[in-house]
């Protein structure tokens, strides 16, 4: 049966190459927004990923890709929606990257891409319920879900000899998945969880969410929020009111925003991200540098490798149809087959083209586990004199 796809895919290349035509695809991030720092590197990461393909020559029998982008924000589904409907309808795309919060990404999902028959990749959208919701099998994303994220962070506070936490976590889709899979792991281990309650983002006093935390009490405080909204804001209230001086920092958390914002207030601070040591992850920097984006920052390892997986899946398909490529997503992100790293783009193109299977590795050790998500790493974090130094890997 392999042997048969093989020939198939492979005729419908030499076709392809008779009548090599552009190819869109969609990129849709939070631009603006509650995790608008994140964007930057992320986008570098897709527009490289796709820009390597599309140059190579070896896409699709010569065809190239032109990415086209919008921004749908954080917390806004009606703008997610109208982004999402104006790269089917109007663009034409053949696929979507993104979003970047879970939010966007389910709003998108749903409205848009299940009823179109549109695959959507997302390198960042982290919520539990995208696991189980149904999308018929286009949706798939390059970072783990947080149920992993919860078990993670749970194993690390046990280990640093914490038993006691307050949580507070954004009002939305994210943090509440991400809040509730932590508390029952941290239970599940011994801790508790003295109090787990939200915040909206975009306020200007959080001095009534503080109060309740500090109330409740705990060793420390953990922090579901986003950099550059409401998690900024309750950490500022928490350090001005003494209320706590040492805080546990989940994904949104990580990066040169808070180290911007906090600098040495934060030292002894934790948190995790989604990452590697992989060799993947050191041959992706460069691509960075050439580029003007920093390929160290928080999901943009994992964009870069939604971007080449969607374009290689197209091309184990010999197909930029949904309906058709969406099937080889699992093929050509897993064993068997030669493994694939950053700036190995046109040889695993070339190696499609010919029949032969790719094991793509990427910039975050890339696999794909059912129903379609990373089976994912987590780079451990640590801030000393201001900065989040890498202190481990799970």
């Amino acid at each position: 049966m392999k042997k048969l796809l093989i020939a198939t895919a492979t005729t419908a290349l030499m076709a392809g190459a008779a009548s090599a035509e552009d190819i869109k695809i969609g990129l849709m991030l939070g631009f603006t927004g509650p995790a608008e720092s994140y964007a930057p590197p992320m986008a570098g990461g897709v527009r490289a990923a796709i820009a390597e393909a599309s140059d190579s020559g070896k896409f699709l029998g010569g065809s190239k890709i032109e990415l086209v982008e919008g921004d749908s924000t954080c917390t806004d589904a009606a703008v997610a929606t109208a982004v999402a409907e104006r790269f089917v309808t109007s663009d034409g795309v053949s696929g979507i990257i993104g979003a970047l919060c879970s939010g966007a990404t389910t709003a998108a999902l749903q409205n848009v891409a299940v009823p179109n028959g549109m695959v959507m990749i997302s390198p960042s959208a982290t919520s539990p319920a995208l696991t189980t919701i149904e999308d018929n099998g286009l949706f798939f994303r390059a970072t783990p879900s947080d149920a992993r994220q919860g078990a993670v962070m749970a194993d690390i506070l046990m280990e640093e000899g914490i038993k006691s936490v307050a949580v507070t976590y954004t009002n939305n889709d994210y943090g509440k998945g991400l809040a509730d899979a932590f508390e029952a792991s941290f239970v599940a281990l011994g801790g508790e969880v003295t109090i787990n309650a939200s915040h909206e983002d975009g306020k200007g006093d959080y001095s009534a969410e503080v109060g309740a935390l500090a109330s409740a009490g705990g060793e420390l405080l953990v922090v579901a929020g986003y950099a550059d909204q409401g998690g900024k804001g309750i950490i500022q209230g928490a350090l001005d009111t003494g209320a706590f001086d040492l805080f546990h920092l989940p994904d949104a958390m990580v990066g040169h925003a808070t180290e911007a914002n906090f600098g040495a207030d934060l030292d002894g601070s934790m948190g995790q991200v989604p990452g590697t040591d992989a060799e993947g992850g050191d041959m992706y920097v460069p691509i960075g540098e050439a580029n003007g984006f920093d390929a160290t920052a928080p999901y943009s390892p994992e964009s870069y490798d939604a971007g080449a997986m969607m374009v290689l899946a197209m091309q184990a398909a010999g197909s930029a149809d949904p309906a058709v490529y969406k099937d080889k997503l699992f093929d050509v992100a897993n064993a068997p087959g030669e493994k694939i790293y950053p700036g190995e783009l046109a040889k695993a193109l070339e190696i499609l083209a010919g029949g032969g299977d790719v094991d793509y590795v990427g910039a975050s050790a890339l696999e794909l586990i059912a129903p379609g998500e990373a089976s994912g790493s987590y780079r451990v974090v640590k801030t000393d004199g201001g900065k989040q130094e890498t202190v481990g890997y799970r």
